[in-house]
């Protein structure tokens, strides 16, 4: 018995896989929420200094994937053991390994959160393409929610791609036609633009984005 079969043919297990998936993605959201904001401020900055002609201060490459989790507190660089989606947290007692600072609550919880609703994506569209359109949909929302939450921003790397990845999906109609997803898309892009001008009439100045 094949696994697509398997996933295929078991609800059940399907949205067991469904749940590990998101378990393990929920764990790399929590790199995205910390780090893709801190990149764009170094962007910002890189761009700054060209600008105004000055030469940027040095710092660590940093990227999604570079250099490893580190504890904030003492420095210790997170192993994969340590890193296992809640169990690991669960197993240090929300401590960490070296100096036993706390760990933030919210790994887990974003991680548990991105499982439960991965599952229930899984189970509302079963085993089709439009359950790989609910899940990168899902995903990015939270994202990009709990970057909202922390800094006030939506990035265009996240919210750019799900404009085109949404009209891509309705090419064959897989959740709507594509004369109502085009539509959908122009409404909800001159909703946006009208806020972020009638913002800036008012007030005088920009303090909203398009996202």
């Amino acid at each position: 018995m094949s696994l697509i079969y398997l996933l295929e043919t078991s609800s059940i297990f399907f949205i067991a896989s469904i749940f590990i998936l998101g378990l393990l993605v929920g764990s790399f959201l929590n790199v995205v929420i910390h780090r893709l904001p801190l990149m764009m401020q170094r962007e910002w900055a890189q761009q700054c200094h060209e600008l105004i002609g000055t030469s940027e201060p040095e710092t660590d490459e940093l990227t999604l994937s570079k250099p490893r989790s580190r504890c904030p507190h003492c420095g210790h660089a997170i192993t994969a053991l340590e890193n296992i989606p809640v169990i690991s947290y669960l197993a240090l007692k929300g401590r960490c390994k070296e100096c036993k600072a706390p760990i933030s609550k919210r790994y887990p919880l974003i991680e548990l959160f991105t499982a439960v609703i991965s599952a229930v994506v899984a189970w509302h569209f079963g085993f089709s393409i439009a359950v790989v359109g609910g899940l990168l949909l899902s995903w990015a929302l939270l994202a990009l929610t709990f970057i909202d939450v922390d800094h006030q921003l939506l990035p265009d790397s996240i919210t750019l791609p799900l404009l085109w990845l949404g009209l891509s999906f309705n090419l064959f109609a897989t959740y709507t036609d594509i004369s109502s997803a085009v539509i959908g898309a122009i409404a909800g892009y001159l909703a946006l633009w009208l806020v972020y001008h009638a913002f800036r009439l008012v007030t005088g100045k920009e303090g909203m984005g398009y996202g």
